[in-house]
């Protein structure tokens, strides 16, 4: 028998608040999320067909004056997928850009001008992401700009597609109010069976130590091979697909709580896509 002293109560008070504690901050039952968006769609017709076909709420970014983006965008939401702007923006090697790219040289109203010409163009449009921005995304006053026209259109996210490590532009997402997630994962920098394949267990990987995670890909025959395989088998490896804007939220409302000493590399340069 324990014998109650002076300090048996406070003992025992302690006893069961930290107890208590780590009871409340263990994680609970919490299925891991992804999304998977598929970048330069509207340029090619059989690859965008085969991409809308895919099982799940694969996400589809258009390229805003393509010759099959209105066609395709029309399709895909039709299959119940998300629509977003694929924005070409300046990169630091200051390649040629496709058409309806902001660029550094741009006035306010020229840049704000042309985010809303191409969120025309784009049927469905919920969200935008960027297409290269190496250079762009470094800028936080044109990112204010940008981030000022995705307010203005009203209800749309942004995902920084984190083509450098200096990105600005989900901390200035996050800064003017605007729905925003960052890319985790590129699944084909390296157009390989293998290398996607790492990648894309790289992805589940983030999803299960972090909550959630968000891939990038595109419509070549190996991605869209893999992801034709391994979609149907995501429920039986306790991984759900979502749309953007669905795991938006679920990171907004903290529906994850794994403790994990997981290292932040997953936002650095190791799987970014070169500066473009």
């Amino acid at each position: 028998m324990i014998k109650r002293t002076g300090l048996f109560w406070p003992v025992l008070f302690c006893t069961l608040f930290f107890f208590g504690a780590s009871f409340a901050d263990e994680p609970g039952p919490a299925t891991p999320a992804i999304s998977i968006i598929i970048d330069d769609m509207g340029k090619r017709l059989e690859s965008g067909r085969r991409v809308a076909a895919l099982s799940g709420p694969v996400a589809c970014s258009f390229l805003p004056q393509a010759p099959y983006t209105p066609m395709l965008a029309d399709t895909v939401h039709a299959n119940g997928k998300e629509v977003m702007l694929h924005l070409p923006m300046d990169s630091m090697d200051r390649r040629n850009l496709d058409p309806g790219a902001v660029t550094l040289d741009m006035t306010e109203r020229q840049f704000i001008s042309t985010v809303a010409t191409n969120l025309a163009s784009v049927p469905h449009v919920s969200g935008i992401n960027n297409h290269m921005g190496s250079l762009l995304t470094q800028h936080p006053g044109h990112m204010l700009w940008l981030m000022r026209a995705i307010r203005e259109h009203g209800g749309l996210f942004f995902v920084d597609s984190r083509t450098t490590v200096a990105t600005v532009a989900q901390r200035v997402a996050q800064e003017n109010g605007v729905r925003n997630v960052e890319r985790n994962v590129f699944l084909d920098n390296t157009v390989d069976d293998d290398a996607i394949a790492f990648q894309f267990r790289r992805l589940l990987k983030l999803a299960e130590r972090h909550g959630t995670a968000v891939a990038i890909g595109h419509p070549h025959p190996q991605t869209l091979s893999l992801l034709e395989r391994e979609i149907p088998r995501l429920a039986q490896r306790g991984i759900r697909l979502v749309p953007v804007s669905d795991l938006i939220k679920l990171k907004q409302e903290g529906e994850h709580t794994w403790q994990a000493s997981w290292s932040p590399s997953h936002r650095d340069a190791k799987n970014s896509k070169p500066s473009l």
